[in-house]
């Protein structure tokens, strides 16, 4: 269902503020890649989808609100699932080509469900209820936690049998509060004139004085969550900046803007949820799916910055084609953008900034850059609905059969895109992953 912008055309409820689950996801992130590196990957894992399980029976059971608010806070823990598998497969596959190949897989099929897992739910909630899905999903968490722990080795990092490895929980706590704080602003903005930008601008005040005293204790702790020193290099900085642009340009134009278009029974087609899920989302999701296992395999064969950059120029080109999208009453030409964008971010871009994650993060400390580029990946999902949705609702005629507020949208995504390859020559090439001719 949508809800509507300030001149009442359909937007996506998602599209205006984090759920639970993904402000959720993105806090656990942060710090649970790190945690298996010192405790155990297997067991930190199994232990998310147990308790992904749990939240999930919560939510199929839940009377109130509150409850289901609560169960989808439990959920969240399932969130770095894709990287701590990358660090889990990087310990097991050091062919670089066999790796590149096998994380384009696992990265590609989270993101190919996310098309079809849609239209499951639909029908699963029309037909059996909505607490239906939460009972499927729960029942998927289990028979996954089962397979976690019996099916996959035991891993740490390197270091970890050392006097000085334990976790570091008042970095943990510095870091969470920062970056929750940032979510919840990006929330709040996204409501755009209905948004409280006192608490806005009070939430990124807060945001900056828990990241400067996370510096200061990283700095000063024997055993940091990050050391300072990984954090100011550009294979740290520069991909989570690259990560941050990539999703703000595309998230929003992908997951918002384009379907409600093809719902716009105005300037759009008219088409019912259902309809435009099957003309945008499913060939999106589907084509990132194919593409996937593919470009990690060029990535590691001809340069993971390389494809990176193929990718985000293909990107900027089909934004441009959805430019004229807008203008031309073809159904045809919506698919078409729709599967190229799959192609060229969810099927590239997406792919080689996951494994940019693994592949650049120091031996001593695997887990770190992952969880960090899966925050990058929540930050830049919430500054897109803001910043795409505020260029739509500041271009937007009175004229509802206009698509002029569409198209500022879509120029903000590709200008964002264009801004993330240039910061991707910054990223150092991650030599040990790539092939040598």
């Amino acid at each position: 269902r949508a809800s509507r912008t300030p001149s009442g055309r359909p937007r996506p409820k998602g599209g205006l503020r984090q759920t639970a689950f993904f402000t959720s996801a993105a806090l656990f992130s942060l710090f649970l890649p790190r945690l298996g590196d010192l405790i155990g990957r297997r067991r930190v894992l199994a232990g998310m989808l147990a308790l992904m399980a749990v939240g999930c029976v919560m939510a199929a059971l839940a009377g109130s609100v509150p409850v289901l608010f609560a169960g989808r806070v439990i959920q969240g823990v399932s969130g770095p699932t894709v990287p701590l598998c990358l660090i889990m497969l990087r310990n097991e596959v050091h062919e670089p080509k066999k790796y590149g190949t096998l994380l384009g897989v696992i990265t590609a099929v989270n993101g190919g469900v996310a098309g079809v897992d849609s239209l499951a739910g639909g029908y699963l909630a029309d037909h059996h209820g909505f607490s239906s899905i939460f009972w499927a999903m729960a029942a998927v968490a289990a028979l996954a936690t089962v397979l976690v722990a019996t099916l996959t080795p035991e891993s740490v990092a390197t270091e970890s049998a050392g006097a000085e490895s334990r976790m570091d929980w008042p970095g943990v706590a510095l870091l969470v509060v920062s970056v929750g704080a940032a979510l919840i602003a990006l929330n709040e903005a996204g409501k755009l004139a209905d948004a409280n930008w006192p608490l806005v601008a009070a939430l990124f005040v807060v945001t900056a004085i828990a990241f400067a005293l996370f510096w200061r204790t990283e700095d000063r702790s024997s055993h940091p969550l990050v050391a300072t020193h990984h954090l100011s290099q550009r294979s740290t900085w520069a991909l989570l900046l690259t990560t941050v642009l990539t999703m703000t340009g595309v998230f929003a134009v992908m997951n918002g803007l384009i379907p409600a278009f093809a719902q716009d029974a105005q300037a759009g087609f008219g088409m019912t949820a259902e309809q435009s899920a099957w003309w945008t989302l499913i060939p999106y999701a589907l084509a990132g799916l194919a593409m996937g296992p593919l470009a990690g395999r060029l990535a590691a064969t001809h340069g993971y910055g390389r494809i990176l950059r193929l990718g985000l120029i293909g990107a900027a080109a089909t934004l441009a084609l959805m430019l004229l999208t807008l203008r031309a009453d073809s159904r045809p030409l919506l698919l078409a953008a729709s599967i190229l964008i799959g192609i060229t971010y969810a099927g590239v871009g997406n792919i080689v900034l996951n494994g940019l994650g693994i592949v650049l993060s120091p031996k001593e400390n695997p887990g770190f850059l992952p969880g960090l580029n899966a925050g990058a990946f929540n930050l830049g999902a919430g500054l897109s609905f803001a910043l795409v949705y505020a260029a739509q609702t500041a271009a937007e005629p009175a004229d509802k059969t206009s698509t002029t507020g569409y198209g500022a949208g879509i120029i903000t995504g590709a200008a964002l895109i264009a801004a993330a390859f240039v910061t991707s020559f910054l990223i150092p090439k991650p030599v040990e992953a790539e092939a040598t001719p």
